[in-house]
């Protein structure tokens, strides 16, 4: 199942998740260039702005992933995708129309709730608007930070696994959670 985010708006009070522009390589650099923010989600920091710009064709290309945009600033400072779920690779999970989430925030962001209000919006969007029976996340073992953002949407634990980042050259233990639909 195939979720096109290009054309979709999604508002929080202080966020905007909108598909990428051409006009958003600036703004991705500076958050993606930044040692250990990429390496928290399996990418190695983007060490030039064509890389970035390479990624950036990818988000457009894919119709997948949100550019976050705080609204006070009208910066990019992260992103939200939605992805093939590690569900779908659990027999008795198969069944489920489902999608993982996945996101990033600048490091100069976190700490201030910005990506659970993200992630909260972006799951009522797949729940109420795509109408997913689930929504699946996982972190590595090791990232706090992720798993207290997961904790706050309400996912519950399902499963330990495995992740091999291919950028980082590294397998890494993984947490993963679901969230079910609730029934109408």
């Amino acid at each position: 199942m195939q979720i096109d985010v290009t054309n979709v708006a999604l508002e929080t009070d202080r966020l905007l998740l909108r598909g990428w522009s051409d006009v958003d390589l600036e703004d991705f650099y500076t958050y993606a260039s930044v040692p250990g923010v990429g390496e928290m989600a399996g990418w190695k920091h983007h060490a030039s702005r064509a890389q970035t710009a390479a990624v950036l064709r990818m988000f457009q290309s894919e119709k997948n992933v949100f550019a976050v945009v705080e609204k006070q600033s009208g910066r990019v400072i992260g992103s939200v995708g939605l992805h093939r779920s590690w569900a779908d690779f659990v027999p008795e999970l198969q069944r489920l129309h489902c999608k993982e989430i996945g996101y990033v925030l600048s490091k100069t962001y976190w700490g201030q709730g910005l990506i659970p209000e993200a992630v909260r919006r972006v799951i009522a969007y797949c729940f109420d608007v795509c109408g997913l029976d689930a929504v699946t996340v996982s972190h590595f073992k090791e990232n706090d930070q992720s798993r207290r953002v997961i904790e706050k949407c309400g996912f519950r634990f399902y499963k330990t696994g495995s992740y091999f980042a291919k950028d980082l050259q590294q397998t890494f233990e993984t947490k993963e959670y679901i969230l079910y639909r609730r029934p109408d």
